[in-house]
This record gives C-alpha cells, structure tokens and sequence, in this order.
C-alpha cells in the first residue's frame, strides 16, 4: 500500500495552484465554470478546510463536498472532533449557500437544522446510496426545513446508464413513509429538485435551471405520445405525467444554452456509435502491469478492510447497526 500510493505526488499546495490556474483561464467563459471539490471529511486535514474555505471565499466560488454517505462516516467525525462531520467542517466556516453536500445520508436534526440557518445545500443521490448499502437520506426532514436540494446521480446509479428521469421516480416513490400525512415528496418538489435545485449547487445557478428570459436556453423536448399513449386521464396533471411516465427512449431534442446537440436519435456533436467503438476496442486489450497489481493489490487488502470494519462500532452506542454489520 506504501509503494502503491508514493505514487501520488499533488500536494496541497499544487491543488490550489491547479484551481487557481483552471479559474483564471475559465473565469470568462460561458459554459464552463471551475469549482471547489473538498472530497470528504476523512481525506481533508484541516489545513485542508481551512484553505479551501478560504479560497472559496476569495474567489467567491461554490464547494461540493460529499459528507455522511455512509455509518462509518459518521462514526469517524465523532472520532476526529468529538461531534458530528457538519459541527466540525462548520468549525473552518465551511457552510453556507456555496457548498453543497453530497449524500448527507446520516444527518441527525441538529445537523438538518444547521444546514438550514446557514444556506447550505445537499445533493441527495438516492440510487447510489441504495446500491452501495448507505442508508436513506432523511429528504422529508430536509424539504420540510427548507434546505435546497438537488438530485445526483454520484458515479454508481442503479443501472450504469445515469438516466435522470429513472432518477427523478425514484426519489419520487423512495420516501414514501406510510401514514396519510403529506410529508411525502411531491411531482413538483422533484422537478424542482432536479431543475432549479441542482443548478443553485453550480456556479451557474442564475444562468440555468429554469426557462426564463436572460438565462441559458436549457431544454428537453420529449415525445407527448410516448407518454400519454394509449390513454392519459385528462386530470392527469401535467408534471405528474412527465415524471411518472417519462422514458428516455421518448426525448427527441435536447438543447444546451440554445445549441441542439441531440435530435431525433443522434447526438450532433459527437459520433457517440464511433466513441462506444473506440471505447469497446481499447478495453479489449490485456491489463497493463499497474492494472494487474490494482487488482491483485485490491483483492488482498479487502480481508484487512473487514476485520477493521467489524470493530469499528462501539456495540454499547450503535447495537442496532453492529448486530446487522456483524451478521453480514
């Protein structure tokens, strides 16, 4: 592991100089905007935090932070700080309307209620955090305290093919708690979340997002019959229809800031038949020799990384999710 990774040689200070030098030579453009990315709680020391605050405050830029994804997320702030991962970013003055959190998935009230006093947004990646074993995100108590979230698709969606649409149902019938009382999200709440939401986590939130005179023309164009055929009731509402009913096969134009880059089946800007070739044809190739010490490196170190795992709940404070850890 040592070998492995003296091979990684960015310092902090590099990292800066590299956002540095993205922004300056992107700072004009239109299309194309240069952010913060402070991984997780685990991987930033807090010099780290301390100067991706304040580089974010200096180039008045957002952060996107993946924070609580997963039990052992959480457990691990408690160990480092002696509080909760949101009490101990919020130390270096880290919350607030430019970040946004990714998952969030082990937020407790207090933390809820934090991140709605400050601004601070959460990326809610529903499908990722069900197929890696996460948790569900508490998305009613984060709509209900007013918190501006996004939908994400993060790298692991439910079937590798990052549909969105697929995305918003789900987020849409995922937090369905039994009861009668509304606090169940919306057709509206999810659109919104996947539109206006997500834009206020870019540093393009005023130019997209919506359809409005002066921003971006953003638009998807999708087949009225692919989604009403053979019968819509006609007090179906509209946005209901859409996000229950939507398949991607059914999108026939998209357009970016009024570029058409797809049309009836094709990509304009790119021969994606000729990419998928290249792609197909590259992978068939052997493993290289850093390949097959990944993989073999990956294999032999997985063992180590359950034994330290099965310990790392205190089976007094965390019963519940020990006993279930240890049966698995």
């Amino acid at each position: 592991m040592q070998r492995w990774f003296e091979r990684f040689q960015l310092t902090l200070d590099d990292d800066i100089a590299l956002f540095e030098g993205l922004y300056g030579r992107y700072r004009d453009a239109r299309r194309v905007k240069v952010q913060l990315a402070p991984a997780n709680l685990h991987w930033c020391s807090d010099e780290a935090l301390t100067r991706l605050a304040d580089c974010s405050r200096k180039y008045d830029v957002p952060l996107h932070m993946h924070l609580l994804e997963t039990a052992y997320q959480k457990e691990y702030a408690r160990r480092r700080g002696g509080g909760t991962a949101v009490e101990y970013i919020d130390r270096f003055g880290l919350l607030g309307p430019r970040m946004t959190l990714g998952h969030g998935v082990w937020l407790n009230e207090r933390d809820i209620q934090r991140l709605a006093e400050t601004g601070t947004c959460v990326c809610h990646n529903c499908s990722s955090n069900f197929r890696l074993r996460s948790g569900v995100a508490a998305l009613n108590k984060l709509e209900a305290a007013g918190i501006t979230t996004a939908i994400g698709i993060d790298e692991a969606g439910i079937n590798d093919d990052r549909d969105m649409l697929q995305e918003m149902r789900m987020v849409l019938r995922a937090h369905r708690v039994p009861g009668m009382d509304d606090e169940v999200p919306t057709p509206a709440q999810v659109f919104r979340m996947a539109t206006s939401g997500g834009a206020a986590t870019t540093p393009f939130a005023e130019t997209i997002g919506a359809l409005e005179v002066g921003r971006a023309a953003d638009i998807v164009l999708i087949d009225w019959r692919a989604i009403s055929y053979p019968y819509l009731d006609p007090e179906t509402p509209l946005l209901d229809a859409v996000l229950q009913r939507a398949k991607t096969g059914g999108v026939r134009t998209v357009i970016c800031d009024g570029d058409v880059i797809y049309q009836d089946g094709r990509f304009t800007k790119v021969d994606r038949d000729g990419a998928l070739r290249a792609l197909h044809e590259d992978l068939q190739r052997a493993l290289s020799d850093d390949e097959v010490e990944g993989r073999r490196l990956s294999k032999s170190l997985l063992p180590h990384v359950r034994a330290f795992y099965a310990n790392y709940f205190d089976p007094d404070q965390h019963a519940p999710f020990y006993r279930q850890s240890a049966r698995q």
